[in-house]
């Protein structure tokens, strides 16, 4: 791991620990859990990325999950983006994921936890790849998570491919140490790394945020991070995440504490 986030994690253990964290958003990283059955996780936020000569904002940027019994959970990500550069601003929706998360390992809170997370990117409209907004879609993400938790800390651990549809092959992977810092705000560290296949070593993120517990239904999401070594041109230098996370029970009947 790179020095940078070996002195994030020092810095996650000196805190003190009253819960236990997960990984997901803001984050990069997924982890193995799951809404609960009949409970819907939804994230609403704006994330921006810069890259060289152009800033994405994505905003909003829509996450909505629905956990079906213990152990499942179906995803549809979607985001609306906004492309600045060259003196202009142009926005569009960019590509869908929807996907299946299977948590097919469950040792329970102090043992291993793993999942399976297939997504699928949809194509887009011929506006939003002619803006450079979306990317030209139909290919499959194939994760999996491990997640265990060792002393104080939770790491948390995610790697795959697109390795089917249209599109170069591109690899990632991510680390995630998270800890409470009380029972209301948490803080965790993550390196990310993506490398698509013909544009050299790929590029590698230091990214460092949290959650804040308004109430047991709506929870503040941020993350900030850069880009740490090298890289392709169009790898962003830098992001930013803000939203709020809202848990609804009983199939969004009421708010409440839904969770993994």
């Amino acid at each position: 791991m790179h020095r940078p986030a070996c002195c994030l994690a020092a810095a996650l253990l000196a805190l003190p620990v009253l819960a236990r964290a997960q990984a997901g958003p803001p984050f990069l990283t997924n982890d193995p859990g799951t809404p609960g059955h009949g409970n819907w996780e939804i994230n609403l936020a704006a994330q921006v990325d810069g890259v060289a000569a152009a800033r994405l904002v994505q905003l909003p940027q829509v996450d909505a999950n629905l956990g079906i019994g213990d152990r499942i959970q179906l995803t549809l990500e979607m985001p609306y983006v906004l492309r600045s550069g060259d003196g202009a601003t142009r926005g569009a929706w960019g590509n869908a994921n929807p996907g299946i998360k299977w948590r097919f390992l469950d040792e329970g809170e102090d043992g291993w936890r793993a999942s399976l997370f297939p997504q699928y990117e949809t194509g887009a409209s011929r506006v939003a790849l002619t803006r450079g907004i979306a990317d030209d879609g139909h290919r499959w993400l194939l994760p999996v998570e491990v997640a265990r938790t060792l002393g104080p800390l939770e790491l948390d651990v995610e790697v795959g491919c697109y390795c089917v549809g249209r599109g170069p092959r591109e690899q990632v992977a991510g680390v995630l140490a998270n800890r409470p810092v009380s029972a209301r705000l948490e803080f965790a560290a993550e390196v990310y790394h993506d490398r698509v296949a013909g544009q050299g070593a790929g590029a590698t993120t230091l990214n460092a945020g949290g959650r804040y517990k308004f109430t047991p239904a709506l929870i503040g999401l941020f993350m900030a991070g850069h880009r740490i070594g090298g890289g392709p041109p169009d790898a962003p230098d830098y992001v930013a995440y803000v939203g709020i996370q809202v848990l609804l029970s009983g199939f969004g009947r009421t708010l409440g504490s839904a969770g993994p």
